[in-house]
C-alpha cells in the first residue's frame, strides 16, 4: 500500500494533539507496519478555538462543520475525541452511516451505547474500535479479545480510575484526609472541578461495563452495577486497614460464577501482598484470573495525552490492516453470551465495618448480639477512643452475603447511639 490512509479528527484538544504527535514521531514505524502513510488531513474544531499554529505544524485543515469530514471521500477513518454522550453519539452514527470507520476513546458513550453503535458499524460494514476507552495506556481490551481469546476468564479486578487511586495513595502513604487529597488532585489536574464521576465510582463503572463485555460477552447496564465511591472516606479507616495488613483501593470487579456475573465498583481492603496493592498514584492496573494462564496483571498510565493517543493510533493501524485484508465490518469483540447476573444473596465476601458507639458497659455485647442474630462472626476487632469520646470499633467479619451486609448496616444504623462510619469489602488472600 503506497497511498496514504487519511483520517479526520473530531476534536483537537490534548488527546487530539497527542494523536498528531504520535503519527509524526512514529511515522516510519507506522509506515513499515501498515505498508504506507497514515495521516490526519482534517480536524473538527469549534469556531472560537484557535488551533491555527497546531494545524500549520502538522498540515491539518481546520473545519467547523462535521459535513466537511463526512463528505470527504478521501477520509476513511474518523476519530472521535470530544467526549460526553452528545454530540459524540450523533457524530459517530453519522460517520458510520457515511461509510467511515470510527475510533473513539469515549468510555461513557461505549458503556451506555456501545452495543447500538457496534451493530450499526456491522450493518454499514465498518469497523468501530475503542481501546483507549479503558485504562488509556494499557492495551487491555485488545489483550482480552486477542491474547486471551482461548482462555476462560473467571475474574477481572481493576484499578481503572487514576484520580481516586492518586487520592487513596496520598491517604495511605501520607495520612492526608479525603478533603486534602481531593484539593491536591484538582490542583494537579487529576480531578475535575466537579469530581463526581471519579469519587463516586461512575467513571470506573463505565469501564467495568466494557471489560465485562470483553471478558464474558455479556452486556451490562449501569443500573446492574453495584457502585460505591470513596467520597468522604475517613483517613482513620484507611490507617486502621493499613494496621490490619491491607491497602484501601477503589476496585472495579467483574466476576463470573455458575449463576452468572457480578459487576461492582467499591472501596476494597486489598491485602498488602496482592499485586494491586502496589499500584500507586495515578497509575491503572487490571488483574485477571483465568483457567489457562492463572493470574496475570497489566498496568500502566490510565490517562494522559500520549498514552491515550498511542492506543488511538494502534486502533487506527488495526483498521488499516483490516481494510487491506478486506475483513472490515467485524466487531472489536465478537464474544457474546446472554446476560446473567449473580443474585445479591449469592455474592459472598468478608467486610470491614467501622462504627462509633457509646463507650459504656454492655454496648459491645449489644453489637455482638446484632451480629449473632444475623449469623455473622468476626475474625478481627479494633477498639479505640474516638474524638467524640465514644468508642470507635472496627470489625473484619467472616464471609457473608451482599444482602446480609445490607441488613447489618441498616440494623447498626438504627441502633440508638450507634453510628456506622463505613463498610468496605475485604479481598481474599
Amino acid at each position: 500500500m503506497e497511498k496514504a490512509v487519511k483520517v479526520g479528527l473530531l476534536g483537537l484538544g490534548v488527546v487530539g494533539t497527542g494523536v498528531l504527535e504520535i503519527l509524526s514521531d512514529h511515522q516510519e514505524k507506522i509506515r513499515n507496519s501498515i505498508g504506507g502513510p497514515l495521516t490526519v488531513t482534517k480536524a473538527l474544531v469549534r469556531p472560537d478555538e484557535n488551533k491555527k499554529r497546531l494545524a500549520e505544524k502538522y498540515h491539518v485543515e481546520l473545519v467547523t462543520e462535521l459535513e466537511s469530514i463526512l463528505n470527504d471521500p478521501e477520509i476513511a477513518i474518523v476519530v472521535e475525541i470530544i467526549g460526553r454522550i452528545e454530540p459524540a453519539k450523533s457524530y459517530i452514527k453519522q460517520a458510520l452511516l457515511a461509510g467511515k470507520h470510527v475510533v473513539t476513546a469515549n468510555k461513557d458513550l461505549i458503556a451506555q451505547h456501545g452495543s447500538e453503535l457496534a451493530a450499526l458499524a456491522q450493518e454499514r460494514h465498518c469497523n468501530l474500535y475503542y481501546e483507549a476507552s479503558v485504562a488509556g495506556g494499557i492495551p487491555i481490551l485488545r489483550t482480552i479479545a486477542n491474547s486471551l481469546v482461548a482462555d476462560e476468564i473467571t475474574e477481572v479486578l481493576g484499578i481503572v480510575n487514576g484520580t481516586t487511586n492518586y487520592m487513596l495513595t496520598k491517604m495511605v502513604q501520607e495520612h492526608q484526609t479525603y478533603e486534602e487529597t481531593l484539593v491536591e488532585a484538582q490542583c494537579l489536574g487529576f480531578a475535575e472541578s466537579d469530581p463526581t464521576n471519579d469519587v463516586d465510582g461512575i467513571d470506573a463503572a463505565y469501564k467495568m461495563i466494557i471489560l465485562s463485555k470483553f471478558a464474558f460477552g455479556m452486556t451490562v447496564t449501569m443500573d446492574q452495577v453495584s457502585i460505591k465511591g470513596i467520597r468522604g472516606l475517613s483517613v482513620a479507616d484507611v490507617v486502621t486497614a493499613e494496621q490490619l495488613g491491607y491497602t484501601v483501593k477503589l476496585i472495579g470487579s467483574t466476576i463470573k460464577r455458575t449463576e452468572g456475573i457480578a459487576v461492582e465498583v467499591s472501596p476494597v481492603l486489598v491485602p498488602s501482598a496482592h499485586p494491586l496493592a502496589a499500584i500507586h498514584k495515578e497509575m491503572n492496573a487490571v488483574f485477571i484470573k483465568s483457567s489457562g494462564i492463572g493470574e496475570s496483571m497489566y498496568c500502566g498510565p490510565g490517562a494522559g495525552a500520549r498514552p491515550t493517543a498511542t492506543s488511538i493510533v494502534a486502533d487506527l493501524m488495526t483498521i488499516v490492516n483490516k481494510i487491506q485484508l478486506n475483513t472490515i465490518g467485524h466487531c472489536f469483540t465478537a464474544y457474546t453470551q446472554p446476560t446473567k447476573l449473580i443474585p445479591a444473596d449469592k455474592i459472598m465476601s468478608k467486610y470491614f465495618l467501622s462504627l462509633e458507639m457509646p463507650d459504656e458497659s454492655g454496648q459491645f455485647l449489644k453489637l455482638t448480639q446484632i451480629l449473632t442474630r444475623l449469623q455473622v462472626g468476626f475474625e478481627q476487632i479494633v477498639q479505640e477512643k474516638s474524638q467524640s469520646q465514644n468508642a470507635r470499633v472496627v470489625l473484619v467479619t467472616h464471609e457473608t452475603s451482599a444482602t446480609n451486609i445490607g441488613t447489618i448496616e441498616k440494623t447498626i444504623s438504627e441502633e440508638k447511639g450507634f453510628t456506622l462510619l463505613s463498610s468496605m469489602k475485604v479481598m481474599g488472600e
